[in-house]
């Protein structure tokens, strides 16, 4: 073998080898950009936040066989949303227990007294729900409900839309659920009979969330 062969013989195991060492290294980054995808997990969901302006927190009762209306002025919802990872989801509620109005005065006096919501004992009502599922018809959330210091599993359906408005990502939610009173203990003395005053409230919701950061 003349010089000139070993010479070309050498370039050429030269050039192989590094055409592996090349592989190998873009194998390695390939592999590392796998893991660090894989760690990074999915994207995040998006975070909604109530709009004060645009929100409905509504309730309804019967009381000596008439049905009795009545909302929530003041309450909080933080709102963790995404179709693609709804096991990521999360509904929070807080509400002002005595922003309660029924339009009679001495009715909402009664509804804040100790032995109906107790305000003054327990101000706010607490709703976290970490389990989003989808149904037929929406989907349906299902938590805790702590009303009057009692913890409660309370379902409630609800539908769920996006839209953008003027550039801001913004979404619609409503629903309607029964809370049983006296499961809460919210009937105490001559209020735990329910022939005149009904155990089922109906609560409905109407809300308008903006996207927000976390």
């Amino acid at each position: 073998m003349t010089e000139r062969d070993e010479a070309m013989r050498g370039v050429r195991r030269a050039s192989w080898t590094a055409g592996w060492g090349l592989a190998a290294a873009a194998a390695g980054i390939a592999a590392w950009a796998w893991l660090g995808a894989s760690a990074a997990g999915p994207a995040a969901v998006p975070h909604y936040v109530l709009d004060p302006a645009k929100r409905s927190l509504a309730f309804a009762f019967h009381q000596a066989g008439a049905q009795n209306k009545g909302k929530f002025t003041r309450f909080a919802v933080s709102f963790d949303f995404s179709l693609e990872n709804l096991a990521a989801g999360r509904l929070e509620v807080t509400v002002e227990m005595s922003s309660a109005d029924t339009g009679d005065k001495e009715r909402d006096d009664t509804l804040r007294g100790e032995d109906l919501f107790a305000v003054a004992k327990f101000p706010q009502t607490h709703y976290t729900a970490t389990q989003l599922t989808k149904t037929p018809t929406g989907y349906e959330a299902v938590g805790k409900l702590t009303l009057r210091g009692v913890t409660r599993d309370v379902r409630v359906p609800f539908t769920f839309r996006t839209a953008t408005e003027n550039g801001a990502a913004v979404g619609y939610m409503s629903g309607k659920t029964t809370v049983r009173r006296l499961d809460f203990g919210v009937g105490q003395g001559d209020w735990k009979a329910t022939d005149q005053l009904g155990n089922d409230a109906a609560v409905s919701f109407a809300l308008r969330l903006t996207a927000a950061a976390h």
